[in-house]
Order: structure tokens, then sequence, then C-alpha cells
């Protein structure tokens, strides 16, 4: 890549990393948010749950964003509100304040990724895109690698409130940045019109399915939200300018990415709730060891993550993918195989770093993958497609595992999760290995839900098929715009 791309792409990437950074923290408070608020493990969960939901219900409107304003506005808002949430979190004095502040850092937050990677993927012609996904995918190396450690000593040694005040700095700096680096918007912008009944019927039906997933007795809201989502998938094919355009799924290589994208986000973000939980609830170490023990997974998916995304553009992303999830399969069911009370922190080490070796060469390979031959024009519509799929699966694969979790540490230890954070140290050490039972049962469903995506990435092309020549060409207004407006 250029130098102008190689900047861009640094840039986007520093956006990205807030969102980012902000997931990987909030799961090391988890904990302490418990003791703080006096509340329930599920109650605090919709800290992240909301967070993640507000990221779906504002990712449809990314596209007309885009074409209404300007990427350059569009972008620099939702930095300007995510710092500006941040600031508020740390503020909260309940867990309703915190809970209702997420959601509005989750508004910001939602159409910095889907907007950013529109940008990056229009910089650079289609053979480029896996290098500058490379670049988009530094989040993934530096945000598990510092939030959490950063986090862990924040809580133990500050106040959990830092957490979350840390974003004010790096938004201030990204938004300084992005007044320099982003280029003024085109003249001639198309203005679409927004499809409101869309954004109603997509916002509340992924929510309500999340919801349904996060408690029992809540089966109908699910029936309730899928059924929405279904008519938001057929009246899209019916009108003029449907909100997003799902015609994106009929490229093979796109709809293979989006299901694996998917089921693996699901899996790999909801089994990521249970590391810290093991390490504080059913050990009794502070949380800086939990945030410890996830640097070398969070290392080894980075470092994995620059290779394999670049591989994508010389080898057929089927086999590359299909190893990913292979290893992160691998992994987690050996972790299944060992993990009880006493075992020790290397070995739970050196099975994170084959599970992160996995997760490197899937997320961000698939996300290339299923967007490198696609036309300019659809590129804005095929990302926010795979970021809303993949924040939705992101909630729903925390809140099954919540579920499963409490169900499990109520079977093996008759306690709840928040009472068993709450044990004194030697009623503690009597009940490790029944909650250490309960954390191996529930990770069984992360297993079965990598499995799930690689048989989904079997449908990836088998052949290379990445189109050589200068960047795809398109009549639309869309295409012909600068990588500032893509």
């Amino acid at each position: 890549m250029d130098p102008a791309a190689r900047r861009l792409g640094g840039f986007l990437a520093l956006g990205g990393l807030l969102v980012v950074v902000d997931t990987t923290v909030v799961v090391v408070t988890v904990p302490r948010l418990v003791r703080e608020f006096d509340a329930s493990l599920t109650t605090v969960q919709w800290a992240t749950a909301g967070y993640a939901l507000a990221l779906v219900a504002v990712l449809p409107i990314a596209a007309w964003a885009s074409a209404r304003f300007g990427t350059r506005a569009t972008y620099l808002t939702a930095l300007a509100a995510f710092t500006g949430a941040s600031l508020l979190t740390g503020l909260a004095w309940n867990v309703g304040a915190l809970i209702a502040f997420r959601v509005l850092q989750g508004l910001g937050g939602g159409l910095l990724n889907p907007v950013g990677t529109a940008i990056a993927l229009s910089a650079v012609p289609p053979h480029r895109r896996g290098a500058m996904m490379s670049m988009l995918g530094l989040p993934v190396l530096v945000g598990p690698l510092a939030g959490p450690l950063l986090a862990g000593l924040l809580v133990d040694h500050a106040s959990w409130r830092w957490v979350f005040w840390l974003n004010v700095p790096i938004g201030v700096a990204a938004l300084l940045l992005g007044r320099r680096l982003l280029p003024a918007p085109a003249a001639g912008r198309e203005r679409l019109p927004l499809d409101v009944l869309g954004l109603l019927l997509l916002s509340p039906g992924v929510t309500l399915v999340v919801l349904g997933l996060s408690g029992s007795g809540l089966a109908l809201a699910a029936v309730a939200g899928a059924a929405l989502v279904a008519v938001f998938v057929l009246r899209s094919r019916r009108v003029a300018a449907p909100l997003l355009r799902l015609d994106v799924l009929r490229e093979r290589a796109t709809a293979a990415g989006a299901a694996t994208v998917a089921l693996f986000a699901c899996a790999y973000f909801g089994a990521g709730l249970v590391g810290p939980l093991y390490v504080q609830v059913v050990r009794g170490d502070p949380a800086t060891a939990a945030g410890a023990l996830s640097l070398p997974q969070a290392l080894a998916t980075g470092l994995t993550l620059q290779v394999a995304t670049r591989l994508v553009d010389r080898y057929p992303p089927r086999r590359i993918v299909g190893l990913g999830v292979a290893a992160a399969v691998s992994g987690t069911v050996l972790l299944v195989a060992v993990l009880d009370a006493h075992t020790p922190y290397p070995v739970l080490a050196a099975i994170g770093v084959l599970t992160g070796t996995g997760v490197g060469a899937t997320i961000m390979p698939v996300m290339t993958a299923a967007t490198r031959a696609l036309p300019a024009d659809r590129i804005p519509s095929a990302a926010t497609v795979l970021n809303i799929l993949s924040q939705t699966a992101i909630a729903a694969g925390t809140a099954l595992v919540t579920a499963v979790l409490s169900w499990r540490t109520g079977a093996h230890a008759g306690l709840t999760v928040g009472a068993a954070a709450e044990l004194a140290p030697g009623a503690r050490a009597a009940q490790a290995p029944a909650l250490a039972a309960a954390v191996r049962d529930t990770l069984v469903v992360p297993a079965v839900l990598m499995a799930a995506a690689w048989l989904a990435s079997r449908r990836l092309p088998r052949a290379d098929g990445v189109p050589h020549g200068p960047t795809v060409t398109s009549h639309s207004p869309a295409a012909s715009a600068s990588p500032g407006d893509a």
C-alpha cells in the first residue's frame, strides 16, 4: 500500500481501538460492578449487552448517513458521541445510569466500524484489501492486550470508573487526527431517503431476539423479534431504496462469510466472559490476574491476524479460515477437557495461545473474503450487514453464555454467580470444584458454535478469485466517491 493508504488505515484503526477496548475492559470489571451496585450478574451484564444492542441498533443507518452527510462528518460525529458517553459512563451513580450511558456509547461507536471499513476498502484495489483489513485488525491485537491488563490494574488500584474514562484521551486524539486525515466530502453526494419503516423493524427485532436469549420466560420476545427481522428481510426485497441492500448475500463468498462470522463471534465473545469469572470467582484471584492471563491469547490473535489476513490476498480463504476455526475449536475442547479448580495458569495460557491463533486466522480473514470481490458501490451495504451480524452474535453469545453459566452454577453449587463472587475464601475453596464444573459445562456451548462455524466456512471459495486489476468501478455515486466518502 502507498503511504497515504497506510496513514488512513492507521487512523481508522485508532477509531476501531476505542470500540474494542471498551468491549474487553468491561469483562474484567463485571465482578466489581456486581459488588459496587449490589446487583445481579444478569443485570450488570446488560451494561455489555445494552452496549452491543446499541451498536446493532445504529448500524443500519451507516450507509444512509454516509451518503446523506458524508463519511467525514458521520465518522467524526460518531467518534465525538462515543467519547462524550465514555465520560458520562464513568460518572454513573447506579446500575441503571451505567447501562443507559453504555447504550449511548454504543450508539456512537456503532457507526465507527462500518463507515471506517467502507472508507478503507474503497481506498485500495481488491487485491490489496487483505493488507488494508490487516491494519483495521490492529485493534484486535492492541485492545485485548492492553485493555484487560490496564482495566485490572485500575479496578484493583484505582477505580472502575477510570476503565471508562480511558476512552476520553484516545477519543480526543482521534478527533484531532480525523480532522486532518479524513478528506472533505465530495460534491454531488447521493441524498438517499431514510427507510424509516425498515429501521423500525430491524432495531426492535434484534433487541427482542437478544432479550429472549437473556433469561428464562422470554421465549415469546425472541419469537416476536425474529418475526420483525423476517418482515424486514422480506420488505427489503420489494422497496426501491431499502435500508440495507441484502442482495449482497447472493454472492456466495459474502453469504458464507456472514454465516461464519455470526457463529464464530457468538462463540468467541461468549466464551470471553467465562475466563475472568473463572479467575476471580473460582480461583479467588484479583482482576489483574484475569487480565494477565488473557495476554497470551490476545497476543497470538493479533499476530496471527496480521499474517493470515494478508495471506487471503494470495491463497484461497477457505483453506486459511478452515485451519483457523479448527485451531479455535481444538483449543476450546482442550480447555473443557483439562479445566478444574486447580488447573495451572501456564497450561491455561498455552491453550489460550492455540485458541488465539485460530481466532486470528478467522475473523478478519473471513471479513476480507466476504467483501473483496464486491464492487465499490456494494461495500457499504456488505460492511453494514457483516457488522450487524457480528454485533448481534456478540450480544446473543454473551446472553447465552451468561444464562448457561447461571444455570450450571445453580445446578453444581446451588448458588447464583453473584453469590459465588461474594463467598469468603474458605467457603470459596470448598465450592471451587463445583464452580469449576459449572465453568467447564458452559464452555461446551462455545465449542459447539465454533464447530458450526467451521461447517459454514466450507462454503467459502476454493480458489483465489481476487480481481487483480484496478478497483472495480461503478456508475453509482458511492463507487465514484473519494476514499473519505466511500
